[in-house]
């Protein structure tokens, strides 16, 4: 069996335990992806603008021919503080099943596949001809159609009410007159359609032109149910090709759903496309969504990754979501069992690696993914009694659970989407229309490299929601304090931490199969060099670090969407490890400006080993904290032995070693790699002094790490390095 087959095989073995329980628990996510070697605004900083447009509506042609049988649909995008109109929104509605439900003709951005598409430049549809047909074919559905006057002849506008006991508005009322839904502005309460509400559903009709070529548009109401949508859907493709429309454009309001539809969506944001799938019914499906989204963003040159010059890896910049539910709100998981979402704040509190060993790089209680236990002491008593509460009460309401919990879920400011647990579309009041889906969405994940890492955290979280929603244990919140950010920064930790995860799944007859576990213990990004030593090899990864916010008043950026923060600390975690069958005891010692560090002593499935935790200013940024805080880079690790006459001292470059610039990007992720691993350099240098060791206490020396930004002024070279 291939690898591939092995993965999928385990997939599919985790949807029966999942199924075996009798539970449904659906999986949607928000795949980003960039053009990782653009440097225009759009793919570093901007949500629109240059060619992002053109390359979404190929990534979803790609889509549409992955996935048959579907009609496209331009609908109403997110709108933003700020922004003045909606984002576009380009989207593949179908059926479940793959049973056709479009027999019109195509939008244009599928005309460059479609063959049966004219290649001329089109005659203008007649829309007079055009908006007659289509009133006789709803009328032959038995509904009841009403042709509105319209100035000019730019648009035709009819007037549709499925219940002959709907009131018919005057003829001067401003609803019937509105704006395109795209041309206007979203209000905060969210998308409505006053009209439709009240029973009347009205259609605008009009020509765009794409490419230079005439394009027949008609924009939607918005409807309610499924049924009545598609014996429009059906008019509307009739009455097109009885008009010769050769390209239609479907735009408006979004579509209903239900268990039987999908909806996928392609948007855009800050620096990425962003895919909004379709939820899957379990794990298999959505590993061949996974691998269908990757393939159509791959085709259009988008990368679900960045590569710096100093061959650092990053995810896209847009975050990697996954959202669990059901397949109704009433069927969701955290709906049937309400007790569930507290065991799981209980949960991920006591498992921070569920938190920040797949998270991207800006974490920490004011960052995009904020603990319900990183907002202060004050607030985390608050969180213990509103858990212990929920525990006590003898009939919960998706009402109380909800708002017990959603002023924990978020970060300091109340914005629900920054919190590790957004649960914004659990049982929400307060938004219109989506609100109250049954829905969580776990948001402490990067946009991850592969479609088979995605859907292994995607089993992961599942397991974890099935384990707990039949586990009644209520295991106490633990105060972590400090220790969170210092133990928990150290990628060692995290991955003992997840092994900690793992077994209680595996103890809960939930256990994920090693083709799963190896593809979440994968951490190959954040390995920057390892080093051979007599007797042992030293091991350097990339640790986390929790960037503060910056308040400044003064500062540009606080009028905007936008948030400053300080990025120019770092951190690395150092691990020493035999060689096999060698012991390490305390006889290698790692000095830094004079400090030895305390080196750990821990065990992995490997063995023995020593790990530690090292801090610094990585540069002096423009506007930032500490502007007399000079950079600490290149950093040197001494490393001494007593039965060594020499020392090894090891150069961490946050550059190229050399004075040369780098002629580019890095071409893939291997040349990538190359990078890192030249960052790192070993030198064996005569042995020195020992009175250069620091002695009594160490200012910034923790139990975990040693931060090189609270030590007094220290020896630096001409270049700024840090003397050992």
């Amino acid at each position: 069996m291939s690898t591939t087959d092995g993965f999928a095989a385990a997939v599919r073995d985790h949807d029966e335990r999942i199924a075996a329980m009798g539970l449904a628990i659906w999986v949607g996510s928000e795949p980003t992806f960039t053009d990782r070697t653009a440097h225009s605004p759009e793919w570093l900083s901007q949500a629109l603008g240059g060619d992002k447009e053109r390359r979404a509506k190929a990534l979803l042609g790609g889509l549409c021919r992955r996935r048959a049988g579907g009609v496209v649909l331009r609908s109403v995008g997110r709108q933003y503080p700020g922004e003045e109109q909606p984002r576009w929104n380009l989207g593949l509605y179908r059926r479940r099943d793959g049973a056709p439900i479009w027999h019109g003709p195509p939008d244009p951005l599928l005309s460059a596949t479609d063959q049966t598409i004219p290649s001329g430049p089109g005659d203008v549809v007649d829309l007079d001809g055009w908006a007659t047909t289509l009133a006789a074919e709803l009328a032959a559905r038995s509904l009841l159609v009403t042709p509105l006057a319209t100035a000019g002849t730019r648009e035709r506008r009819l007037l549709m009410r499925a219940d002959a006991a709907a009131a018919l508005p005057d003829a001067d009322d401003p609803r019937l007159h509105r704006a395109s839904v795209h041309a206007r502005a979203t209000p905060p309460s969210g998308l409505r359609d006053e009209l439709a509400e009240a029973g009347g559903y009205l259609f605008i009709l009009d020509h765009q032109e794409v490419d230079g070529r005439p394009t027949a548009r008609i924009e939607l109401p918005l409807f309610a149910g499924v049924a009545l949508f598609l014996a429009v859907l059906e008019s509307v493709a009739r009455a097109s090709l009885a008009s010769h429309v050769a390209t239609l454009i479907l735009a408006g309001y979004p579509p209903p759903l239900d268990a039987t539809f999908e909806w996928t969506t392609v948007t855009p944001d800050p620096a990425v496309i962003e895919i909004n799938t379709a939820p899957s019914v379990d794990a298999a499906d959505f590993l061949v969504r996974s691998r269908e989204i990757h393939a159509a963003a791959a085709e259009q040159g988008l990368a679900p990754y960045r590569l710096y010059f100093n061959g650092a890896v990053a995810d896209s910049g847009g975050g990697g979501q996954i959202t669990l539910g059901g397949p109704s709100p009433a069927a969701s998981p955290f709906l049937q069992e309400l007790r569930l979402l507290p065991r799981l704040v209980r949960f991920f509190n006591r498992h921070p690696a569920l938190s920040y060993l797949y998270s991207h790089d800006f974490v920490g209680s004011s960052g995009q993914s904020v603990r319900a236990d990183e907002r202060g002491g004050d607030a985390f008593d608050e969180l213990c009694l509103a858990v212990d509460l929920l525990e006590r009460e003898h009939e919960l309401s998706p009402e109380l659970l909800w708002h017990s919990l959603a002023s924990f879920l978020c970060d300091a400011a109340g914005n629900s989407h920054r919190a590790e647990m957004n649960i914004e579309k659990l049982w929400n009041p307060f938004l219109a229309g989506r609100g109250k889906q049954g829905l969580v969405e776990f948001r402490a994940l990067r946009m991850q490299h592969t479609p088979e890492r995605a859907t292994a955290l995607a089993c992961l979280l599942r397991a974890v929601t099935a384990m707990l929603a039949r586990d009644s244990s209520t295991l106490p919140l633990i105060d972590w304090g400090r220790e969170l950010h210092a133990r928990f920064a150290l990628p060692f930790y995290l991955e003992q931490d997840l092994d900690q995860v793992l077994q209680a799944l595996a103890a809960a007859g939930l256990e994920l199969g090693e083709a799963i576990r190896a593809v979440l213990l994968r951490d190959e990004f954040r390995c920057w060099g390892q080093v051979p030593l007599p007797g042992c090899t030293l091991e350097i990864r990339r640790a986390l670090e929790f960037w503060p916010l910056l308040g400044d008043s003064a500062s540009p950026e606080q009028g905007g969407t936008s948030r400053l923060v300080d990025a120019s600390t770092a951190r690395v975690e150092l691990r020493l490890r035999p060689v096999e069958g060698d012991d390490l005891e305390d006889a290698w010692q790692i000095v830094v400006a004079g400090v030895t560090l305390p080196m750990r002593h821990e065990h992995d499935t490997r063995g023995p080993l020593r790990v530690f935790g090292l801090r610094y200013r990585s540069f002096v940024p423009s506007w930032g904290l500490h502007p007399a805080l000079r950079a600490q880079v290149p950093v040197r690790l001494r490393l001494r032995h007593p039965g060594q006459a020499v020392d090894h001292v090891v150069t961490l470059h946050e550059w190229r070693p050399d004075p040369i610039a780098y002629a580019g990007l890095p071409e893939d992720l291997a040349a990538a790699s190359d990078r890192r691993a030249e960052r790192v350099r070993l030198e064996i240098l005569p042995r020195g002094p020992d009175d250069e060791l620091r002695c009594g206490p160490v200012p910034g020396l923790g139990p975990f790490c040693l931060d090189l930004r609270c030590l007094p002024s220290q020896r630096r070279s001409p270049a700024g390095t840090h003397e050992a």
